[in-house]
């Protein structure tokens, strides 16, 4: 249904007059009548009857008006819904317990002012795609996979470097270590199950591997986190990376019995010469006029960017940081 038909009857029959309405409105009063005849014939019935002192409406006309009045108002809902950020700023943090749900956090700490909708994408073909569509406003990624150039439409930059850190039970060989060196993981099995491949964390960590002869595996179905911290505070030969935002948070070579699950004992070593880093990068499609997304934007550029630079450690087809 036209809501410029439903505009002008709404009009019509508050003024009364066909001449009177399309003053109103703007437009002739032929338009007006135009328009009238053209929702009548929509709708299959006679919404008003004209008399000498201008137009009534039907009873048809009567029980129409107030379901077109509602239309209108639901229309300038749909309007405001969208119009100057009076929708929530809807963000893609993959995950809930990694580094890029705790930058949206600290983003909400420090505008609390904007409303949020937060979502959480596995795929980046998904989030990336949804950026396009508007189904999202930005997402966080490592960008890119390799051979999968991010669309011309799409703005990345990128916002966090996060240091990898071992994590191993009390009775893994490391347990006991301040820290190591990438060199030392050499021989010890690191178990990364949910790495699918043709994934960013799968092109992230095979190039890892690769670079420094690491035995990373992704075998067994990924039960969650918390099945994963049971299993290497159970198993010696099993070691797994996690970043040094991820949950669990635990002070290098402290256990996890006031921080994480009873008893796991968990220690979280720092890795070295060369520390990896996981890049996080924002990406948002160049068109959207989202005003809180120059807001995330700005404070993201503002907080610290991690631990990259010297002495780290990325894959080579990982885009480089901004330095304006």
């Amino acid at each position: 249904m036209d809501l410029d038909t439903v505009r002008t009857f709404v009009a019509a029959a508050d003024a009364g007059q066909f001449q009177q309405a399309a003053a109103e409105l703007a437009v002739t009063q032929q338009a007006v009548s135009k328009r009238i005849a053209a929702l009548e014939r929509g709708l299959g019935v006679r919404l008003f009857t004209r008399t000498p002192r201008g137009a009534e409406l039907t009873i048809d006309g009567q029980a129409f008006l107030p379901h077109a009045r509602e239309l209108l108002r639901v229309a300038e809902r749909a309007v405001a819904s969208v119009r100057g950020g009076g929708r929530p700023l809807r963000v893609d943090v993959i995950a809930s317990r990694i580094a890029s749900s705790g930058l949206m956090r600290g983003f909400h700490r420090a505008h609390p002012e904007v409303d949020l909708d937060v979502v959480m994408l596995f795929d980046v073909g998904t989030a990336v795609d949804a950026v396009r569509s508007g189904a999202i406003d930005a997402s966080f990624r490592a960008v890119a996979v390799p051979g999968r150039p991010l669309p011309e439409d799409i703005e990345s930059v990128r916002v966090l470097d996060e240091p990898l850190e071992l994590l191993v039970g009390p009775a893994h060989a490391l347990a006991g270590a301040r820290s190591v060196t990438v060199a030392e993981l050499a021989g010890h099995r690191i178990w990364m199950p949910g790495i699918v491949p043709g994934t960013e964390w799968a092109a992230y960590y095979g190039d890892l591997a690769a670079e420094f002869g690491l035995t990373i595996e992704a075998t067994g179905p990924n039960f969650g986190s918390d099945a994963l911290l049971d299993t290497i505070a159970d198993t010696p030969a099993l070691a797994t990376f996690v970043g040094e935002r991820t949950l669990p948070r635990l002070p290098p070579g402290d256990t996890a019995d006031a921080a994480g699950p009873a008893g796991h004992g968990l220690r979280r070593i720092p890795v070295t010469d060369p520390t990896p880093v996981y890049p996080h990068s924002l990406l948002w499609h160049r068109d959207n006029p989202h005003p809180a997304l120059a807001t995330l934007r700005a404070h993201l550029a503002a907080a610290p960017g991690g631990h990259g630079g010297a002495g780290t450690w990325v894959p080579g087809w990982v885009l480089p940081r901004r330095t304006d």
